[in-house]
């Protein structure tokens, strides 16, 4: 990598501005990376660019489904390859995700595989087209977002729990497999609410009664993103776990 040119990084998941995928970007913008925006929504995207361009950083939006293995594709075309001055992307990071409770026996197969694919087979997608650009050039970083439900499943979450304990198990399998060949992949564990648009509209009793800092702040999540990044390669983490203060475990 030339060092005169811009790094890239592609962020996959982003919706609102206030939530997890924004605020990665926002982090890997400041610290000087150009940063590929991918989502399903334009308009989501298009504020999220603006933002960035308005604090003298660079983006572009990318309108992206995970689920889909061309989307996907022409995602990663983008990212080898994504303009002048611009070197070829460094930093991945797979965020995409929808979860709500569901009663077990009221979950169909429809909901349930809606789930999976968007939790798990999105994130199969994403870390295989980044291993494939990415293992060739002997660097890089590829970031899974995980959830406490990575580790054990709750009442009336079965489908959400099944979809990131795969997405777990696709990250460790990557970064045994790609670890020695220069790829660092990592799974970040969420333990707990995030302070974001989705629970404030959603769930404002709950805002209130976590209190202060009882929630995780989106840009102290995406500090330790790119602390992640940044480590060196004597000494890298595969997977860490983040949660409020209050948060019993």
């Amino acid at each position: 990598m030339t060092s005169s040119l811009k790094p890239t990084a592609v962020v996959v998941g982003v919706g609102a501005e206030q939530g997890l995928g924004a605020a990665l970007c926002r982090k890997f913008a400041s610290e000087g990376h150009h940063v590929l925006a991918a989502g399903r929504t334009r308009e989501k995207l298009d504020r999220v660019v603006a933002g960035l361009t308005a604090a003298g950083g660079s983006g572009e939006a990318v309108v992206t489904d995970a689920t889909k293995e061309a989307d996907v594709a022409r995602l990663f075309d983008r990212a080898l390859a994504p303009g002048e001055g611009l070197a070829p992307v460094d930093l991945v990071v797979f965020n995409a995700g929808n979860n709500r409770q569901v009663p077990f026996r009221d979950l169909d197969a429809t909901s349930f595989e809606d789930f999976w694919r968007v939790g798990c087979f999105g994130g199969f997608l994403v870390g295989r087209e980044a291993a494939r650009r990415l293992v060739p050039l002997g660097r890089g970083t590829v970031l899974f977002t995980g959830a406490s439900a990575s580790l054990r499943g709750r009442a009336g979450f079965a489908q959400f729990a099944a979809a990131k304990a795969g997405l777990r198990m696709i990250s460790q399998s990557m970064a045994r497999e790609f670890g020695p060949q220069g790829l660092h992949v990592a799974h970040v564990l969420i333990d707990g609410g995030i302070d974001g648009e989705r629970v404030r509209t959603l769930a404002p009793e709950r805002v209130k009664a976590m209190g202060e800092d009882g929630l995780l702040h989106i840009d102290a999540i995406a500090e330790t993103y790119w602390q992640l990044h940044r480590q060196h390669r004597s000494a890298w983490t595969q997977e860490v776990d983040l949660r409020p203060f209050k948060e019993s475990f």
